[in-house]
């Protein structure tokens, strides 16, 4: 008799006995109808077992009856699909076995939800950080940074829109309150607002060797910023330097060093940099201009250095905190200098105000502008019922205009007609109409069971998907005359808005979380063993990514596209880092990329850096990325008290261990050796690529090696071979990425009753090859994106 186990994702299945002969012949491939029959026997036969941590019993499970057990069935199906059943060291049968399992499984999991549909609900959703400050740019022409007024994001199923996942607590309450109080103050301008320092810190690992994004040509280093001014009036600029360890200014060697200050590009001071500043001067190591006037409004404002050299310039300090000088070639020759370094830019005022004048913000809010007192109260009506219909993102109500007219008339008997649209701004800004987007069902009369979105619900749903944004006055103009809800209107207007340039929202914000590119932030190189890494060149990188996946929706191309481009977007930054040469200047520029290794997302440096550990790179972080990300398989977490891979072993080994030599001491633990042989090899396929994506033929000093084998017995030796294989399993990937988009697009997580939708997209998105479009498209057309179901027992009103 042969045991056999199978392995489920956070699931461990104590397998069944079969006879040698049978256990043979689904191994071997011997007739197609077998291998069926007996992988069919393998799944639902288990042993009755009692269910354990991390283990479930299947022994009730009837494969002919899979709508039973649906979310098991639907866990087999993708274990099937994917190769990963059964485990590696197990016998295996032929793929083809597999799937045709996984497609009988599949047929009667979707007939079974034809007859039932359930196309899921979801509670209502807020507006996190990224959409306030979306709604806010399109309601008031006002950036605004979400990050210094909300608290940060519960993030499920991988992103931050989740519904069930965002709290509501007094904190988040108060947050919002704070945050609508500050915008409308932006907002509208304060004329009589008292003076305030605002700072703007470098990063740790900004280089400032170079002119930095915003800043004047002729400069290198500091910070440029956009700043809103509340007034015109008088503003200081404070400048805060980098100092040694014994508190003296960082640049003691560079003579004539000048830091200019512009506004809009416009120089308004040029100091000299006092070189002999030390901490224990009465001003420490900081500088300040004399009061400078600048009117109200957003304004550029940039502190940077004359740049006094030509050449190239090694910034040490953003490398190695133990170094104090930077070599550069000057105009006078080779030498040895110390580049000054700009900690921090304050800018504090405004003194003397002098009024407010016209901002992008006022002339989106005062519109009309009223021609004295007689004239101000309709003013106010329409302004406020202007962009209270836009937050709201329905017509306003007559109860909360004249709810909102209090509040105006109020502020206007304290400051005047603009403090009065200043309140009543502000509680337009605090509504639950504006903070939260609550659905409804076309007809309450009708809501039971499964129910159509009214056109509101879809309009909101389509534009924050697409855009991340509230929805324009065309899709709220579409959804009042109900003419939005029929699906050839819905597939008009997701082309519309996948053409307009704000659905590069699906790059920076769909895309970068589903592939974790914010993890790039947590990863710093250790300076000395990668000196070339700083923060420049790690936001080219998630830049890098972030355009490829923009151009894959501008050009509507096939999303396996992601791993296969033999292009990319680079500047020369990025370029010198990858060793690709012929490309000039800080502008992101299609590349032809010729090296196969180089090729598709495996080959790009944000990926890479984000699966690293600080020192080293992480065949476990690469493969267990992979599997996660782009497969949808994520193992399960590691046992309790198991170490990590140190270096313990490598100094009873008397020298240093290479990544694959650690590896095997590791998986020769049973308790690792499961899940590490998944993961491994695929991460070792990677292994040629050191901790900031550079191309390295060593480790350690010995070669490395890349050889593996995938879980589902293929030999990977490079990053082309893992490329293959994962291509190989093309109906996982897209499914998978379809599981993400759909979650992302519906606020809530994808569950098992979703597959069905999630195979009918894959299937009619792979007669367009897979093109975004029809996989974009398809998600608008699914009953999961449209409709909603009430709860048992709730009737919508």
């Amino acid at each position: 008799m042969s045991k056999v186990l199978l392995a489920l994702p956070g699931l461990l299945l104590p397998g069944l006995f079969l006879g040698e002969g049978s256990v043979s012949s689904w191994a071997d491939g011997s007739g197609q109808g077998e291998n069926k029959e007996m992988l069919r026997r393998y799944c639902i036969r288990c042993h009755g077992r009692r269910k354990q941590e991390g283990k479930l019993d299947l022994s009730a499970f009837d494969v002919d009856l899979p709508e039973q057990s649906a979310e098991v069935a639907e866990k087999i199906i993708h274990k099937l699909r994917a190769g990963m059943m059964p485990p590696p060291g197990s016998r295996r049968p032929e793929d083809a076995a597999g799937i045709a399992m996984a497609e009988d499984l599949e047929r009667r999991l979707d007939a079974a939800a034809a007859l039932d549909p359930n196309p899921g609900r979801r509670s209502f959703q807020r507006l996190n950080r990224p959409e306030y400050a979306a709604a806010i740019h399109a309601l008031l022409d006002l950036e605004i940074d979400a990050a210094e007024l909300l608290p940060l994001d519960a993030k499920s199923a991988n992103f931050d829109n989740i519904a069930d996942a965002q709290l509501l607590s007094p904190t988040l309450l108060d947050a919002y309150m704070t945050a609508a109080a500050e915008v409308s103050r932006q907002a509208v301008g304060d004329p009589k607002a008292a003076v305030a320092t605002k700072t703007y810190t470098n990063p740790g690992y900004v280089s400032q060797w170079d002119r930095v994004e915003g800043a004047p040509r002729g400069t290198r280093g500091g910070i440029s910023v956009l700043h809103n001014f509340i007034a015109d009036g008088q503003y200081v600029f404070k400048m805060a330097f980098e100092h040694t360890t014994t508190g003296g200014f960082f640049g003691q060697t560079a003579r004539g060093e000048q830091l200019e200050i512009s506004i809009n590009g416009e120089r308004v001071a040029l100091l000299e940099v006092d070189r002999w500043m030390h901490v224990s001067d009465p001003n420490g190591v900081n500088m300040e201009t004399d009061p400078i006037f600048v009117r109200a409004g957003p304004q550029r404002v940039s502190a940077a250095f004359l740049r006094t050299f030509e050449g190239p310039v090694e910034d040490l300090l953003s490398r190695h905190e133990w170094s104090l000088v930077d070599r550069q070639i000057g105009v006078s020759g080779y030498g040895i200098t110390a580049l000054a370094h700009l900690k921090d830019l304050g800018v504090r005022g405004p003194y003397s105000p002098t009024g407010v004048s016209d901002t992008p913000s006022r002339r989106k809010i005062f519109a009309p502008r009223p021609n004295g007192q007689k004239e101000e109260e309709a003013a106010a009506r329409a302004i406020i019922e202007r962009i209270g219909s836009q937050a709201f993102a329905r017509p306003i109500e007559s109860e909360d205009l004249d709810a909102m007219l209090g509040f105006f008339a109020d502020g206007r008997a304290e400051a005047g007609f603009d403090y009065g649209i200043r309140v009543a701004l502000q509680a337009i800004l605090s509504s639950p109409d504006f903070l939260f987007r609550f659905e409804e069902p076309a007809d309450p009369t009708s809501a039971k069971g499964n129910y159509l979105l009214s056109d509101r619900s879809l309009a909101n749903r389509l534009a924050y998907f697409i855009w991340g944004a509230p929805p324009d006055q065309e899709l709220l103009g579409l959804a009042e005359s109900a003419q939005l809800g029929t699906e050839q209107e819905m597939l008009a207007q997701s082309r519309r808005l996948l053409a307009d340039p704000r659905s590069s929202a699906l790059a920076t914000r769909f895309a970068a979380q589903w592939l974790r590119l914010e993890d790039l932030e947590r990863v710093h190189p250790d300076r000395l063993l990668f000196p070339d890494y700083h923060q420049q060149l790690a936001d080219s990188m998630r830049r890098e990514t972030e355009l490829l996946f923009a151009d894959l929706v501008d050009r509507d191309r096939s999303i396996l596209e992601l791993l296969t481009a033999d292009y990319s977007f680079l500047n020369e930054r990025l370029a010198r880092h990858y060793g690709i040469a012929g490309v000039r200047g800080e502008a992101f520029r299609r590349v032809k990329v010729v090296d196969p290794n180089r090729q598709g997302l495996l080959g790009h440096g944000s990926i890479l850096t984000l699966t690293s550990h600080a020192n080293r790179s992480s065949a476990v972080l690469r493969g267990k990325w992979v599997m996660e990300v782009l497969l949808g398989s994520p193992p399960p977490p590691p046992p309790p008290d198991v170490p990590d891979l140190d270096e313990t072993k490598a100094a009873e080994a008397g020298r240093m261990l290479s990544v694959r030599e650690r590896l095997e001491m590791h998986r020769a633990d049973q308790a690792c050796n499961s899940c590490h042989r998944m993961m491994d090899p695929i991460g070792l396929a990677l292994e040629n690529y050191d901790v900031t994506g550079r191309w390295r033929t060593k480790d350690q000093g010995s070669l490395i090696d890349a050889s593996g084998e995938l879980y589902d017995g293929t030999p990977l030796n490079s990053p082309q071979d893992l490329r293959g294989a994962l291509l190989n399993r093309k109906e996982v990937l897209v499914r998978n990425f379809i599981r993400n988009l759909l979650a992302y697009a519906i606020g809530r997580r994808v569950e098992y009753f979703d597959m069905p939708a999630v195979r009918r997209i894959s299937e009619e998105a792979a007669l367009h090859g897979y093109s975004l479009s029809s996989l974009i498209l398809g998600v608008v057309r699914s009953d999961a994106f449209r409709m909603s179901r009430s709860a048992a027992g709730e009737e919508i009103k």
